[in-house]
């Protein structure tokens, strides 16, 4: 058996609060733990209660731990599309060696005069995606080292975010005895998993449909090109059912849950099912083809609000559709009113690992997946952590998380992400 090393990842929703333990090893991904619990203090991916949202990490990370009998104190976190902007960035710098042969050190100079870029004092930047280099005019080279040159230049996308929503997610994560390792830009992540070279090369968006947000992301070229945030999700489905039901909101998700059907051509009008009168001991009977009417009106409205991004993007002949994932599209149906409302073909992705086969954990999962992709870029140590653990303090030998690091301030982690990031490019 090969060397492994564990990896746990943190994804903060507005629904769950999911955290994923995998081991991985000779390449091979295997989900050793899960913790998810209702998320508190989070509102459309963004922190608006830091001792609610806490707390919920917290119970999520002990939830994991419990499974597996594994500590956790580095996670890889995700950053959502409401949070960021992504803006075209070049550098040119002159190549500093004597025999003009293009080394690190001049990889790195172009990289930094690429984030000299004029912020307004909310934003930061969060990391630089290269797209190309350029070498005394010839373009389209992915890796100019140990070419000769005079100029170098580089194109790509800076990804920024607000400053305050930045921190106050690495305040939480701190707060809950955790350090980040990774912060990844959800979409990447999720495409990590989802998405094909072809897929990227020749125009696909990719929607992830959450609770209280929809994520919209568009790869062409082999880059992502825009990615924009729709605040509407489940959450929406769920109150239309609590209103058109008479019922509790808690209900209403229990009935999307357990009875919903998306598709309402294909629901059936034999499952019959009671639900609780809010404000009284009474119930009322429905079967499955009434509240597929009211599940199907609002999320083809997410759908054509998806069209309508995508067209604003840019993007009016998608080669390769659409692919949808998040915990909305794990409803019966929902695949299947996606490819008539959105008339383009789409599937649905998810992960392939026993125990998250359901696309609420693409995010999770791909998080873990893009991180190791990128420590296999960077060239670092993959091997395991071993020691001996278990709830007594004795006996099993488990696999454990790496030893923390020192302690960073906020602006020190967020940089360090930005030059991981910058070393995944080769």
């Amino acid at each position: 058996m090969g060397e492994s090393e564990i990896y746990v990842s943190l994804d903060i929703g507005s629904s769950k609060i999911k955290v994923i333990i995998a081991e991985i090893a000779n390449d091979r991904l295997n989900i050793i733990g899960v913790g998810d619990v209702e998320s508190e203090g989070i509102k459309k991916g963004i922190v608006i209660d830091i001792d609610k949202a806490v707390d919920s990490i917290k119970q999520a990370i002990q939830k994991a731990e419990r499974m597996v009998g594994v500590e956790i104190s580095q996670v890889i976190v995700g950053i959502v599309s409401n949070q960021i902007m992504l803006e075209d960035s070049r550098g040119i710098v002159a190549v500093s060696g004597d025999n003009s042969e293009i080394t690190d050190h001049d990889v790195w100079n172009v990289l930094d005069s690429a984030q000299v870029a004029p912020l307004s004092p909310e934003r930061e930047v969060i990391s630089l995606i290269p797209h190309q280099f350029i070498v005394d005019g010839f373009d389209g080279i992915t890796d100019p080292r140990g070419m000769s040159g005079v100029r170098l230049e580089m194109e790509g996308s800076l990804v920024t975010g607000s400053k305050t929503i930045l921190h106050n997610i690495l305040r939480c994560v701190e707060r809950a005895g955790l350090e980040i390792t990774e912060i990844v830009l959800q979409p990447l992540a999720e495409a990590a998993i989802s998405m094909t070279n072809d897929d990227k090369e020749f125009g696909t968006a990719l929607v992830n449909i959450g609770a209280g947000t929809t994520t919209v992301s568009l790869f062409d070229q082999g880059k992502l090109m825009a990615t924009s945030s729709i605040p509407v999700g489940g959450e929406n489905i769920t109150k239309d059912l609590s209103l058109g039901l008479n019922t509790s909101t808690a209900n209403a998700e229990k009935v999307k849950l357990e009875h919903g059907y998306a598709f309402y051509e294909d629901a059936s009008q034999d499952e019959v099912f009671s639900v609780d009168v809010i404000g009284s001991d009474q119930q009322q009977h429905f079967n499955q083809l009434e509240i597929a009417d009211i599940i199907e009106a609002r999320l083809e409205e997410i759908f054509e609000l998806v069209q309508e991004e995508v067209y604003r993007m840019g993007a009016r002949n998608l080669q390769g559709g659409y692919i949808l994932t998040g915990g909305t599209m794990g409803m019966l149906g929902a695949i299947d009113l996606a490819g008539k409302t959105l008339g383009n073909h789409a599937r649905l992705a998810m992960p392939d690992y026993i125990g998250v086969r359901d696309p609420a954990y693409t995010t999770a999962v791909g998080l873990i997946q893009y991180a190791y992709e990128l420590e296999g870029l960077e060239g670092r140590d993959l091997g395991s952590e071993t020691s001996a653990y278990n709830e007594e303090g004795e006996g099993r030998a488990e696999k454990k998380a790496k030893a923390p690091k020192p302690k960073k301030s906020d602006d020190e982690k967020v940089t360090t992400k930005m030059k991981n990031f910058f070393g995944a490019f080769f």
